[in-house]
């Protein structure tokens, strides 16, 4: 909570309940949730919130670099609280998303520099394979 909090207030942010709720299912989770997954947890302990409200304060979190959105591959918006530098693996059969260290991949940079103009704020890795169940399911097939 303290962490939140700090968050909050470097950000601007109120720091209601509501948005606590939600950081926390965030924060806990490692699944790199939908927002439609954190309704569903968020809601088991505020029966009265509604998807409108977890959608806007998702936004909200984003928008004020409390979470990152992680998409590739998927249909809907897939997030990510865990905020210190890191990589993903992402499964090309049932669409799970592991956190890779930064430590584990060669650094990035760029053979040329970016276009005039453009400015770089982080660069991230997709490693895209199976999992071990997917890779065990397709090679019992």
């Amino acid at each position: 909570m303290d962490l939140f909090r700090t968050r909050c207030a470097s950000r601007g942010l109120a720091c209601t309940h509501q948005r606590w709720v939600i950081y926390r299912a965030l924060m806990n989770s490692v699944e790199h949730p939908s927002p439609e997954g954190v309704y569903e947890q968020v809601r088991r302990e505020m029966p009265s919130i509604s998807l409108a409200t977890v959608y806007k304060t998702i936004k909200t979190f984003v928008e004020v670099g409390l979470v990152r959105e992680v998409s590739p591959e998927h249909a809907t918006v897939r997030l990510d609280a865990n905020l210190e530098p890191h990589h993903h693996f992402i499964c090309l059969r049932c669409k799970a998303i592991y956190d890779l260290r930064e430590e584990d991949i060669e650094p990035v940079t760029l053979r040329r520099g970016l276009p005039n103009g453009f400015r770089a704020e982080r660069t991230t890795v997709e490693v895209l394979g199976l999992c071990p169940k997917c890779s065990r399911e397709e090679q019992a097939n």
